[in-house]
């Protein structure tokens, strides 16, 4: 794919998440410490996984991982840069870098959607059939399971390039966000791209949508299917809790975005920052103070980190 196309562009200026001097100087120093302990946490967690053979048998633990590695690039994709625009005076981003942004956003973003969609899956079998669970979320199950959201991922994210990458693009760069976006930057075409835009953020709008009914299916049912024990609803609750939280922080903005595009409020930058920079921060702490397993082997392996030393 030729990111090169026939327009004049050959860069973008970002606009990033504020203007104000002292503010970018707070930024700079706060988003960095999210950054590298986002980064950190999710590495921890995908060690835990691959050096504990115990976690191998675990489905969750097994999707759990998947997810912090998804989250170490979706945090990456646009982070970095941000962080170090909050130091320049002008924030210029290439014709290539921009695409770039938009083909890691949707590929990481839509891989993640169908992956939260594969653990309510696991926590719906795991409640609701738990003596069909190991046949039902045996290993190659889990492999399918990751593989079919990555596919959807990339499918998704080059559909979505393939047409931005070759729209003309010959006056306004300014993007008005700290990434580029695809609601953002097909608006810069210089030609009228209304109905090819609708139908381009259709597709990540229906993509979000029905992950998230799927979402709201899954944990409805696991909700009907234990109403008549209370113990049992009690640690459903506690179980799910986790994961609606996630959803909640991930789908809420991405659903505001897609499918209300176009929209000129400021609060979409705030809802960026939110499924781009603090669902992949909080996503470990979530996950693995619920998780005993995963607990479990983190203190195994930091204790045996301890003793070599």
């Amino acid at each position: 794919m030729d990111l090169q196309n026939n327009s004049l562009v050959s860069e973008f200026v970002l606009y990033g998440l504020c203007t104000s001097r002292h503010l970018q100087n707070f930024f700079f120093i706060f988003f960095s410490g999210i950054y590298v302990a986002t980064v950190l946490g999710n590495v921890i967690i995908v060690v835990t996984v691959i050096s504990d053979p115990c976690l191998h048998s675990s489905p969750m633990c097994f999707l759990l991982g998947n997810l912090s590695f998804l989250d170490i690039w979706l945090v990456s994709f646009a982070t970095p840069k941000m962080i170090k625009d909050f130091l320049s005076d002008r924030k210029l981003i290439s014709f290539g870098g921009c695409m770039a942004q938009i083909f890691f956003l949707h590929f990481i973003g839509g891989a993640e959607m169908v992956l939260l969609v594969s653990m309510a899956y696991d926590r719906y079998v795991a409640i609701c059939k738990p003596l069909h669970y190991k046949t039902m979320m045996n290993w190659q199950t889990c492999i399918r399971l990751v593989l079919v959201s990555w596919f959807i991922g990339f499918v998704h994210s080059i559909s979505q390039v393939a047409f931005t990458v070759n729209l003309p693009y010959c006056g306004p760069n300014e993007v008005e966000s700290f990434f580029c976006d695809l609601p953002l930057v097909i608006k810069l075409a210089c030609m009228d791209t209304y109905v090819l835009g609708i139908l381009m953020i259709s597709d990540s709008g229906l993509l979000s949508m029905s992950c998230f009914l799927l979402l709201l299916v899954s944990y409805t049912l696991i909700l009907i299917t234990v109403r008549q024990h209370a113990g049992e609803v009690t640690k459903a609750l506690s179980t799910c809790s986790a994961h609606i939280m996630v959803v909640t922080l991930f789908f809420g903005p991405c659903i505001f975005i897609y499918v209300w595009p176009f929209s000129r409020f400021s609060i979409d930058k705030i809802l960026s920052v939110f499924y781009t920079i603090f669902t992949p921060f909080l996503n470990p702490l979530i996950y693995t103070l619920r998780n005993k397993e995963m607990k479990t082997s983190m203190k195994k392996l930091w204790n045996q980190r301890v003793t070599f030393h």
